[in-house]
């Protein structure tokens, strides 16, 4: 199994002079150190608006940033939004595929649709549309990193002509492909079209088996058609996360933030209503947290209580665990100590075999990958006598040259204006 680190960037109120900067820079101080610990993954959200609980709205930026002081650790998008109102395709690729080269090949595309009423409002897009608009662009956003060049589109939310969309990413054809998961149904989804699932539902261990069995059952068969040119088959658990010798103690370090993450996101999900800049999520919390307690997070406890945990989510056949560690009001430095001993502590025991894990489920897995991209639809490309031609004449420029201004020095055999 591997394990991962996973950022809201959260900034509870009271906010004050140089809070987000200290926390974007905690974060990466946890991320370098994460690499250095062994580390498989670190993924932030993408978020917008969604004040106190994410102030992550240019994970592109950190993950570029993270990048140059880490070796390692695999830099996860866990999501981009996909509307086109928040992000152009196009952009996307462009983005996924600068910091793939500057990564060296770590990047994890993490798709999501988003469904707080807060960011589709903004951008004002119609939620009854996102499922939709996930679909076409996540292919078309594939297809443009994977084809020289991209042939044009016309679909139900965006439209482009033919472009080479430069650069390619490292890892070709595109990065892993990945969707955040809330619900059983989403999970459905992720395996229907060949994608790794990130899970945000807290499962109970126990409960963990059947959505990791009905997830592969649906890889293997006819139902999975590949959205992507290639197959991420995995899953991965989002949980809580802090680590003492004493059991009330790693509860006081982590359970506070963990119910915040929780509160917050229902706040924005669930209950509302949201006043922009108006709104105190951690006054609100901390007035009402005790009838509204949460269980113990699973990744929070003792070194054994965690390991014990930790061995029930194995046994599950899950990929992968990540932590939320940044929320709340948790402290960097109690952060930095539980990644360090659960680094020493815990997960040498279920690293110790995972290349050979791997190795098994890929061979295991390598005839329903076979026949799975055998049933997608490829995108044809452009024929050669199609490749459009463009005008780049610039009306702009051109009337420069015409009144000798600077471009006219670009133009063979003009000469500028005495």
């Amino acid at each position: 199994m591997k394990f991962s680190t996973f950022y809201e960037m959260q900034s509870p109120k009271p906010w004050e002079d140089g809070a987000e900067a200290r926390i974007l820079k905690e974060a990466l101080e946890q991320v370098e150190l994460a690499d250095r610990l062994g580390f498989h993954y670190a993924w932030e959200v993408e978020h917008h608006f969604l004040e106190e609980y994410s102030h992550s709205s240019a994970p592109e930026v950190f993950l570029a940033a993270a990048s140059r002081n880490t070796k390692n650790i695999r830099l996860g998008h866990g999501v981009v939004l996909t509307h086109p109102k928040y992000n152009h395709p196009a952009r996307v690729a462009e983005r996924l595929a600068t910091l793939d080269i500057l990564s060296d090949g770590r990047v994890e595309w993490g798709t999501g649709e988003s469904s707080s009423n807060v960011e589709l409002g903004g951008f004002e897009i119609d939620p009854d549309t996102k499922r939709d608009a996930w679909q076409e662009v996540v292919e078309q956003t594939a297809n443009m990193m994977a084809m020289t060049p991209y042939p044009g589109f016309s679909g139900d939310f965006f439209s482009m002509p033919c472009r080479n969309v430069v650069p390619k990413p490292e890892q070709r054809p595109h990065p892993p492909i990945w969707v955040a998961c809330s619900r059983r149904s989403t999970i459905q989804l992720a395996a229907r079209n060949g994608i790794g699932a990130l899970v945000f539902g807290f499962i109970d261990p126990d409960d963990a088996k059947h959505w990791v069995d009905e997830y592969y059952s649906i890889i293997k068969s006819s139902e999975c058609v590949p959205i992507g040119h290639t197959v991420n088959a995995n899953i991965t658990m989002i949980v809580g996360f802090a680590i003492d010798d004493d059991r009330d103690k790693a509860a006081q370090k982590g359970q506070e933030g963990y119910e915040f993450f929780s509160r917050a996101g229902a706040h924005y999900y669930v209950k509302g209503p949201h006043q922009p800049s108006r709104a105190n999520l951690w006054e609100n919390f901390q007035a009402t947290r005790d009838k509204w307690r949460l269980p113990v997070s699973p990744g929070i406890g003792t070194p054994e209580d965690v390991r014990g945990t930790m061995r029930k989510y194995q046994a599950s056949g899950l990929d992968q665990i990540g932590f939320v560690q940044q929320c709340g009001m948790n402290r960097h430095e109690d952060i930095c100590e539980s990644l360090e001993r659960f680094s020493v502590e815990v997960m040498p025991e279920f690293v110790e075999h995972e290349e050979q894990r791997e190795a098994r489920k890929a061979e295991e897995l390598a005839p329903y990958i076979e026949q799975a991209m055998a049933r997608k639809q490829w995108m044809a490309p452009i024929a050669e006598n199609d490749i459009p031609l463009i005008d780049t004449r610039s009306s702009d420029i051109i009337a420069s040259v015409e009144e000798g201004g600077l471009a006219s020095l670009a133009v063979p055999g003009r000469k500028p204006n005495a």
